[in-house]
């Protein structure tokens, strides 16, 4: 398998920033309260963008402009469920416009990356979504939505959960058909009664721990790439033990590497090791051998492990950056030769992604 040890990937250098997750796309989203439909059709209430709220409570006036940038979770070339931010025009229903940009042959068809598609059925109508107090988003979608291949039913579940749960006060979503709540899904059956949260994962990951009681799943990233183009990260939900703190865990996972056989790639060294990872005030330091630092004349952190790292830490609960250490170096340079002296945010990395 390609390792990113053995011949790193040439990527734009490490630029400081301004989604993930929650969201990446520009001023983060709050969603207005709706009642919910009545129990025989779904309305056609959206939230929307206008009323958006600062650290404080205060309304702010979001700025006038033609296109903003939403996240939306699209398939990749290997039949990955990934993200992708696109210009999206300015709408005040932002729900339901990011899955009306989900269709295939809908909208999204001219702005679509190289070797993506969308991957809801083509034909499916956006009928209503409305917001609940419980933080349920209920989506009504027209009856050509039941038009998939079984084989895609997760991917369909994976993509509009993670496209809507980046809008702040939606947790999970609740799927009707034609104005009736579905129990499970139209194809395959996948049990849907309870709702789709980011909590039932993304991209499935085989792992090697099998012991349910004493593990958890988590979300980590890998990077991929196709036909030649710049690489960009993949979300996949995977099985860590409790043996060590979570976040040494999860870093270890990371380290082990992606599951054999799939398109992603191991940004991490042979012989890279976690050393230590301390938690204080949001800001997780996690300690390496050198064995994580690449090159021969100088010695850096690849763009593309210190991406995964980020964007899969800052998933954990109360991390909200991360700074890397190494044994035995004063200071940590990337690959342009810079000194990584402050804690890096998910906005950090997500920016120069293209994310």
């Amino acid at each position: 398998m390609k390792t990113w040890g053995i011949r790193p990937l040439s990527i734009i250098a490490f630029i400081s920033i301004g989604l993930l997750t929650g969201c990446l796309f520009e001023g983060e989203q709050t969603l207005e309260e709706m009642d919910g439909p009545p129990e025989e059709e779904a309305t056609n209430t959206d939230v929307t963008s206008d009323n958006m709220e600062n650290d404080e409570g205060e309304d702010i006036e979001e700025e006038t402009s033609t296109t903003v940038q939403r996240e939306l979770y699209l398939l990749d070339s290997n039949g990955m469920v990934v993200p992708q931010t696109l210009e999206l025009p300015a709408s005040e229903t932002v729900a339901a416009q990011a899955l009306e940009y989900l269709v295939k042959d809908g909208p999204v068809t001219e702005l679509l990356p190289s070797g993506f598609q969308a991957v809801l059925p083509a034909g499916t109508q956006i009928q209503g979504v409305n917001l609940k107090d419980d933080g349920i988003m209920i989506v009504d979608v027209s009856q050509e939505f039941e038009e998939y291949e079984a084989e895609d039913e997760e991917k369909i579940l994976q993509a509009m959960t993670y496209t809507l749960t980046q809008f702040d006060g939606v947790d999970r979503i609740k799927l009707w058909i034609n104005g009736h709540e579905q129990e499970t899904m139209p194809v395959s059956g996948t049990p849907i009664s309870k709702g789709v949260s980011r909590s039932d994962g993304i991209n499935h990951q085989e792992s090697s721990v099998n012991d349910l009681v004493n593990s958890e799943p988590v979300t980590v990233y890998y990077p991929s790439q196709q036909d030649g183009q710049e690489a960009y990260q993949v979300p996949v939900t995977t099985r860590v033990t409790s043996e060590d703190d979570l976040y040494t865990s999860v870093v270890k996972s990371l380290l082990n590497g992606p599951e054999l056989g799939t398109s992603l790639l191991q940004p991490f060294n042979a012989g890279a090791e976690v050393v230590d990872a301390e938690l204080s005030e949001g800001v997780l330091t996690v300690s390496f051998n050198e064995a994580m630092l690449t090159g021969e004349e100088t010695k850096a952190l690849s763009e593309e492990a210190l991406t995964s790292l980020v964007m899969s830490l800052t998933n954990l609960p109360d991390v909200e950056s991360v700074q890397v250490k190494v044994e035995g170096v004063e200071e940590v340079m990337n690959e342009a030769g810079e000194v990584i002296s402050e804690p890096v945010t998910l906005n950090d990395v997500t920016k120069v992604k293209g994310l």
